[in-house]
């Protein structure tokens, strides 16, 4: 059997040489890379080590041969989560996310064949955050890669709807992640954040856009959730029956049934479980699911497209769900890439 055409829109890059913004700004929290040896780094929060990390994280030298080993045509390339910044002052944050955007710009036009590029933007501030939005498309970017939260505010929130606005008028697709996880203080054990955290986080998102009424407003906006939409499949029949059963706190901003939305944004497919992932296609559609690893790291899907290329699915299923659903979301054409 030919192998299929295959995109992974779920990637984390990072710069090799980040800046001292500690220096630069006059502040901490910020990450920096400490190459302790060749082809490996530690993430650094301030003097906090954060993670490991080996070459493939920033080399994209070294992500062409792994993909060329893994069967992985093109990556979708975004920032690692922890780069986000909206914690820090406005204006800072944009100064990162122009350097991390036009680090992902450049890795794209060096190898536009193989990578395409998500950037980052200052959420936190919705008017630098549209100026960036407004860059990141200048630059030849397909969309941002946004968390599941800014900082206070959830994804239903006023201010947030610009940008969202913004992004439907540009036709800039929205990767949302999961970060700074909730309940991370009770959860010091067990990487708890990681395997709890994260798939409630991404359950938040899709509910406070579906509750507030993002999709409602923006039918045309490409959206796609990390992880499988985190524990939202899994909990749709309870969060219909709570719109159902007390629509004065569910419906207070859109009195549309959350089942109806099923089918009008993205899942990745990184579930680990067949079961999961046959039960999220039936649920959002074929034409909804994308292959999506987290690569580098270790909790994504090591072998990319594995679980989806051994599902019982014809083959003309198998090239939806590792790249043509991934191709109509950012808008783009098989042939720019082959």
């Amino acid at each position: 059997m030919n192998k299929l055409f295959t995109i992974d829109i779920h990637t984390h890059i990072l710069p090799e040489n980040i800046p001292s913004f500690k220096e630069k700004f006059g502040y901490g929290g910020f990450v920096s890379l400490d190459h302790h040896k060749p082809c490996c780094a530690k993430m650094m929060m301030d003097d906090k080590f954060f993670r490991e990390v080996d070459d493939n994280c920033w080399s994209d030298e070294a992500r062409i041969k792994e993909c060329d080993k893994l069967g992985v045509d093109v990556q979708v390339l975004s920032t690692v989560p922890v780069m986000f910044s909206y914690w820090a002052k406005d204006k800072d944050t944009l100064v990162v996310a122009e350097f991390l955007n036009d680090h992902i710009a450049d890795i794209v036009k060096r190898n536009p064949k193989r990578f395409i590029g998500l950037g980052t933007v200052p959420m936190q501030n919705p008017d630098l955050a549209i100026q960036e939005l407004i860059r990141c498309k200048e630059l030849g970017l397909r969309g941002i890669q946004i968390g599941s939260h800014i900082n206070d505010w959830n994804l239903d929130r006023a201010e947030l709807f610009p940008i969202f606005q913004k992004c439907e008028e540009l036709e800039m697709s929205i990767f949302v992640h999961p970060w700074d996880m909730m309940g991370k203080e009770k959860m010091e054990k067990y990487w708890l954040p990681w395997l709890v955290g994260m798939p409630a986080e991404t359950s938040l998102a899709i509910c406070s856009m579906i509750f507030g009424g993002v999709f409602e407003r923006l039918p045309n906006l490409k959206v796609a959730f990390a992880h499988g939409g985190g524990s939202f499949p899994a909990t749709i029949g309870r969060i219909e029956h709570g719109f159902n059963v007390r629509p004065d706190l569910c419906a207070i901003d859109n009195k549309v049934n959350p089942r109806d939305y099923l089918g009008n944004f993205y899942l990745d497919s990184l579930v680990h479980e067949p079961k999961m992932l046959e039960f999220i296609v039936d649920m959002m559609g074929e034409d909804k699911i994308c292959l999506g690893t987290d690569y580098p790291f270790p909790l994504g899907e090591l072998e990319p497209g594995k679980l989806i290329n051994e599902m019982n699915y014809t083959n003309a299923k198998k090239s939806k769900l590792l790249a043509e659903n991934a191709l109509n979301w950012l808008g783009v054409k098989k042939e720019d890439f082959i």
